[in-house]
């Protein structure tokens, strides 16, 4: 696991009860035959503690999803621990596992602990949920709030679900018709609204109708999907019809999550693995086509994706603008070759003030480093100079005079460390920089990427320095 700052990993701990039944006995008055009446008493006897077998304990599965077009980015908290950093409006996040109960939830301006959003006590049976920020701060609309959705992965069978989720506040009830063959997939849902169908696999050009009685209202968007069998979709309509006359500049979209499944990637034959990184501080929110296909929509900067399951071979991977295909800031063939997994890596930055925007392809250590933990890091900040990186508790030196674009990996053994960043120098003693908290664990793989500016205020972006680390291996047993 991993704790960056005021992130933490949700834990629990259970109490076992333990009963005791104790015999009792009358007094024994020394003649050895109990008191003395004739009547035999017997001797007490210890009886062995019995231990109650624990229940099973109950778990959960709980993702959560920022819906909420004038909403800034958002701290998530569960019981006073920071769960989630900086979640921009769109974004869904991963699965997180914790036991079934209740927890108390608060939802503040990202790094603005003081200004809260919501806050509530959120109870949480065993299950699969993802819990949905919708409506608006403002209430313009709709008023803000969250929306708990249990989520059916099971498995779909020949076809594929797909659930639609209606969280735009300014859209009235609509219908969801199929352009090819005019069936009806959602009928008459209100803001708040989920249904859920099943299709067979294929790909759908969707129209969004205002609700009428015959599904005939004017097609207001279309969205072209493709969906896999056996696979498991979210798709949220999200942001404003109308966003010109709204509290904040979001079009319409549909965002679509693949919840459970392959979601049509190559399963037998994948025998590669290819992630992004967003980490070009002046770069706008992206798309990344492979062969042609958006495989990643609106990615925002510090984002990292998972990996995605491709067979080995050459591919043109394109990066564009979010929405804008025709800005283009990369567009090569890439070579992956077979049994690895590699990081496409965006760094540098569109406005070359400090360093050239380019893609580092990264190639990923992802075997398992036993009782230790594999740290390497990405030097990605474009301001900063080369850098030591030291640890505080000891002094020991972890990377030592790495540039921009540079990667060093070490294996540390698992526990807490405050990481310090210096300007490099010969002894490895230039004035601390930046200090970062982090716990990592034996067995675990991380990437820790320097992102942002050292000197925001004298950048092209307001985008201060951090380091974002990613999970590149999480170990099967935990």
């Amino acid at each position: 696991m991993v704790d960056i700052k005021r992130r933490a990993v949700l834990t629990a701990s259970g109490v076992v009860l333990v009963g005791t039944l104790a015999g009792c006995s009358g007094a024994d008055n020394g003649n050895g035959n109990g008191s003395g009446n004739g009547d035999t008493e017997p001797e007490p006897t210890e009886t062995e503690t019995p231990e109650e077998t624990p229940e099973p304990e109950e778990e959960a599965t709980v993702r959560v999803a920022h819906l909420s077009p004038d909403a800034p980015n958002v701290d998530v908290y569960v019981d006073g621990d920071a769960i989630l950093e900086d979640v921009p409006f769109r974004a869904v996040s991963e699965y997180l596992d914790l036991p079934a109960g209740s927890y108390e939830v608060t939802i503040t301006a990202a790094g603005d602990p003081d200004t809260v959003a919501f806050e509530d006590t959120l109870d949480v049976p065993e299950g699969d949920f993802t819990v949905a920020a919708i409506g608006e701060l403002s209430e313009e609309n709709q008023p803000f709030s969250l929306l708990v959705l249990e989520d059916d992965l099971s498995d779909p069978g020949d076809e594929a679900r797909v659930r639609v989720v209606h969280a735009s506040p300014d859209a009235p009830a609509v219908d969801v018709t199929i352009e090819e063959t005019a069936d009806v997939l959602v009928e008459d849902a209100a803001f708040g609204d989920a249904a859920t169908v099943t299709v067979p696999e294929g790909e759908y050009t969707l129209e969004v109708r205002p609700a009428t009685e015959d599904n005939d209202g004017d097609v207001v968007a279309t969205f072209d999907v493709a969906v896999a069998e056996g696979s498991v979709y979210t798709a949220f309509a999200v942001g404003y019809l109308d966003p010109d006359s709204a509290p904040a500049d979001e079009a319409f979209d549909l965002e679509i999550t693949l919840d459970a499944g392959s979601g049509g990637e190559p399963a037998e034959d994948a025998d590669a693995s290819l992630r992004a990184a967003h980490m070009s501080p002046d770069a706008p929110n992206v798309d990344v086509y492979v062969d042609g296909d958006a495989v990643l929509e609106d990615v925002p900067f510090r984002a990292v994706s998972d990996y995605l399951s491709l067979e080995s071979g050459e591919y043109e991977v394109k990066i564009t603008a979010a929405g804008d295909t025709d800005t283009v800031v990369f567009d090569s063939d890439v070579p992956l070759e077979s049994g690895m997994a590699y990081t496409a890596a965006a760094i540098g930055e569109l406005s070359e003030e400090n360093q050239p925007f380019e893609v580092a392809l990264l190639e990923d250590d992802l075997s398992d480093p036993g009782e230790m933990a594999r740290v390497r890091v990405v030097h990605a900040s474009p301001d900063a100079p080369a850098v030591d990186v030291t640890v505080e508790e000891t002094g020991d030196v972890l990377v030592e005079d790495a540039a921009f674009g540079d990667v060093a990996t070490v294996e540390v053994p698992e526990g807490a460390y405050t990481l310090e960043i210096r300007p490099a120098t010969e002894d490895n003693d230039g004035d601390v920089v930046a200090t970062f908290d982090v716990e990592l664990s034996a067995g675990w793989v991380y990437t820790a990427f320097a992102a942002g500016y050292l000197e925001p205020e004298d950048a092209p972006a307001d985008e201060a320095f951090d380091l974002e680390i990613a999970v590149d291996l999480e170990p099967d047993n935990e």
